[in-house]
């Protein structure tokens, strides 16, 4: 899984001598965090989001009304922007794990995807949320299984072999390390084409696997 086939192509950007109120606007309007400020062929030059549009109060405690809103009127976006040498940035090849990695480290909602220099794109926590969904099938219906197997060698191909010798389809599957106990792994399955108490009677007899949840999903409305 990488950035280029999860990221939103052509995402808004705004100029650097457009005026603050502008750039206000467009994320308003659009609903967006955050947008790639960009030059020339679409060259990064930096980045303002929220958090840079809000002015602090130190700046304008001597202004009167009249100055303050003269200022606010001329303020431009160049000169709030997150410069270009400061920001984290991605590449449309890096893969989904290296982009969590970035926003958890820096504590970003998102990242600039560029290439040659140039923004190609964004992705976004909400992004990740969504390929982390389909990743588990949660848009599918079916029965969501949750098993805690044996970290040893076989015990994945065990688990697999003995649904697809039943002729059920495995829609969807993912696994992590148990937590604080690193002798096992919790392995989600998203399994169809066969009954609760089918699917249940084939889990619990499977030597050294537990059922931990079992639950039946349907499709997401959005």
């Amino acid at each position: 899984m990488l950035v280029k086939d999860y990221m939103t192509r052509h995402p808004i950007m705004i100029g650097p001598e457009k005026r603050v109120v502008e750039a206000q606007q467009m994320m308003t309007e659009n609903r967006v965090r955050h947008l790639p400020v960009v030059g020339d062929g679409k060259k990064l030059l930096g980045v303002v989001n929220r958090e840079r549009l809000n002015i602090p109060p130190d700046k304008l405690g001597s202004l009167e009304v009249w100055e303050i809103t003269r200022y606010l009127a001329d303020l431009t976006v160049d000169k709030v922007m997150l410069k270009k040498g400061d920001l984290q940035v991605i590449a449309p090849n890096a893969t989904l794990e290296e982009a969590a990695e970035l926003m958890k480290q820096h504590k970003l909602n998102g990242l600039t995807v560029v290439e040659d220099d140039m923004v190609v794109g964004i992705i976004t926590q909400t992004d990740l949320f969504i390929e982390l969904q389909e990743l588990l099938g949660a848009t599918d219906p079916g029965w969501r299984v949750m098993m805690r197997i044996p970290a040893r060698k076989g015990e994945y191909a065990k688990l697999t072999t003995a649904i697809s010798d039943k002729g059920w389809s495995i829609m969807a599957m993912g696994s992590v390390r148990t937590p604080k106990d690193p002798d096992h792994w919790d392995m989600i399955l998203k399994v169809t084409d066969c009954t609760k108490d089918e699917l249940m009677t084939l889990l619990e007899s499977i030597e050294d696997h537990q059922v931990v949840d079992f639950r039946e999903t349907t499709v997401y409305s959005s």
